[in-house]
């Protein structure tokens, strides 16, 4: 049902003109959302406890060890780290969109070298803090790659992307040498880290090789598996090795891609062994949104992502030896490259402030209902937002924090990490479900809807107010009725990501958006990037198990209803 204009929106419009040429959809009547607690959908899968970033390098580097222990300390489950570059060639300096780690090299006469200091230097980071990586096998090692000139690039925001793709990104010039490095890495990392540990990470091939991420042919990457998945599991037969980490796969040439792979690893000749199929234990690829400027302001896109979602869904629930597996969308975001900053991408400026933490509420409930209604198997959704060391303050990359501060959306994985036991019922009688989303995006009234949770001693309601339209419109009001909760007296905390709560981004501009803020400013920014409550917490007592908590919940806000007992 589409809301009407109110006079007074009509009235403010006339007077701005073309300045307000957008449709305003306010929401008149109050929303209800309706929670019960009774009613188990699914466990809470902790999906958003997936992280990943371009610059291996910046892992070790202050900022980078800053915000990766606050990423451990919010989650009660261990966080999946994946990065790109942890075979590419190189002194191991960090740049924008490159990394290296010097693991391969070859001596005079062609023999391996490894070197696996810079490697185990970003994996001991991570198990340092109880987190665990999705270890990338890629890319290609400057001494195996079969077109090694020119190799690295020097990009940076407002260059032509394509400057990236060089001598990295092709297939060796020796199959077998490839296989030995992935055989001695894996051996390696067991070696170091123990078995145990090593049989609870997630290895996978390459990134994105349906495009110019890899430049050899879909048969030459399916070849690359076949070795990739014998050396991982002839160095830990326990270990766990999947792909193909396509993007897009409602692009045509994705699909082509993925279901060529897939055909393959069920019932293709494998290159190695020449049987029939090929190791796989996890199924992966990418979903992106896609946001653009319009009539001066940004324009989000929400269900392009969704449909990427659930396109990839349908195609491994329809092999029916695959549908089972676990699947890890490697990238899941707004859009598609994260060292885009804003100055030179505009459409990237939702990245500072509530729209990207409220579009990051609202895409991850959805994620839950799509991966439901294919009957598939989602257990990661790596966002691909990390930290950009040195920059400048809010620069506008997509990233969870600037300069060690951290910026709105990082508020809402941390209201992610006090969800857990069961996903519970939110009844779908508000302006949108998934199904309208996933293909209309959200460009009529708002989608204001939540998702919860509970477990033995707690439970938990986010609560959304989104729109894919960055304009400003009244705050809404929102009632949330939970039924289900224990007929006890229980703490009750609610907490606020808004323009005046959690965000770090306003306290900056109130500032004057310095460019080199003092001690004093660093202090009052990491406060206030830090989750905030809306309210003292307070204690209640629910009737015959029964709350109804009213909230006026502003456009692009979150809310988060912490229940415990």
């Amino acid at each position: 049902m589409f809301f009407k204009k109110t006079k007074l929106a009509l009235l403010h419009a006339a007077t701005l003109g073309a300045a307000l040429s957008t449709p305003v959809f306010s929401q008149q009547q109050p929303v209800s959302i309706e929670v019960n607690l009774a009613k188990v959908k699914a466990p809470m899968q902790p999906i958003w406890a997936f992280f990943g970033y371009d610059e291996p390098n910046y892992t070790y580097m202050k900022d980078g060890k800053k915000l990766l222990t606050e990423i451990a300390q919010f989650s009660k489950v261990p966080v999946y780290v994946r990065a790109h570059s942890l075979l590419v060639t190189g002194d191991g300096e960090a740049a924008l969109k490159w990394g290296s780690t010097n693991a391969y090299t070859e001596d005079a006469q062609g023999k391996p070298v490894y070197d696996w200091k810079i490697v185990d230097r970003i994996f001991d980071t991570y198990i340092e803090r109880g987190m665990k990586p999705i270890a990338q096998i890629g890319f290609m090692p400057q001494a195996l790659s079969s077109k090694p000139e020119p190799y690295r690039h020097h990009w940076k925001p407002g260059d032509n992307y394509n400057d990236i793709y060089l001598g990295w990104a092709y297939p060796p010039n020796d199959y077998n040498k490839w296989a030995e490095l992935v055989f001695q890495w894996v051996k390696h990392s067991v070696a170091r880290y123990g078995k145990k540990e090593v049989e609870s990470w997630y290895w996978e091939l390459w990134n994105e090789p349906n495009i110019s991420y890899w430049k050899g042919t879909v048969d030459e990457y399916i070849k690359l598996y076949d070795y990739t998945a014998d050396a991982v599991k002839r160095a830990l037969p326990t270990a766990k090795i999947g792909g193909p980490e396509v993007t897009g796969p409602s692009w045509d040439k994705s699909q082509v891609f993925m279901t060529k792979f897939l055909d393959h690893v069920t019932a293709g000749k494998n290159y190695v062994t020449g049987k029939t199929g090929t190791p796989i234990d996890f199924i992966t690829y990418h979903a992106k949104g896609a946001p653009k400027i319009v009539d001066g302001h940004v324009q989000m896109n929400m269900g392009t992502q969704l449909r990427d979602l659930d396109k990839g869904f349908e195609i491994v629930a329809s092999y029916p030896a695959l549908k089972k597996l676990p699947i890890i969308i490697g990238e899941s975001d707004p859009e598609g490259c994260a060292a885009c900053s804003e100055d030179v991408s505009p459409q990237n400026a939702y990245r500072n402030g509530t729209m990207y933490s409220s579009y990051t509420a609202a895409s991850f409930a959805r994620k839950y209902e799509l991966a439901e209604a294919r009957g598939v198997n989602l257990l990661g959704a790596v966002s691909w937002s990390f930290e950009f060391e040195d920059q400048a303050w809010f620069r506008g990359f997509r990233d969870l924090a600037t300069n060690g501060v951290d910026k709105p959306v990082l508020n809402v994985f941390r209201m992610f990490g006090m969800m857990e036991g069961n996903r519970v019922e939110v009844k779908q009688d508000l302006a949108y479900d998934f199904k309208r989303v996933r293909d209309e995006s959200v460009r009529k009234e708002a989608d204001i809807n939540g998702i919860a949770s509970k477990s033995a001693n707690s439970a938990a309601v986010m609560v959304w107010n989104y729109h894919d339209d960055n304009v400003p419109e009244p705050d809404a009001t929102v009632k949330v009725n939970v039924q289900g909760l224990p007929q006890q007296k229980m703490m009750l905390y609610h907490y606020r990501i808004d323009k005046e709560n959690s965000n770090s981004y306003e306290v900056w501009k109130a500032m004057g958006s310095p460019k080199q803020p003092t001690a004093e400013q660093i202090k009052q920014l990491e406060k206030a990037g830090q989750l905030a409550l809306l309210t003292s917490p307070q204690w209640i007592e629910p009737k015959n198990g029964n709350t109804t908590i009213e909230m006026q919940l502003p456009r692009q806000g979150v809310s988060f209803l912490h229940f415990k007992w």
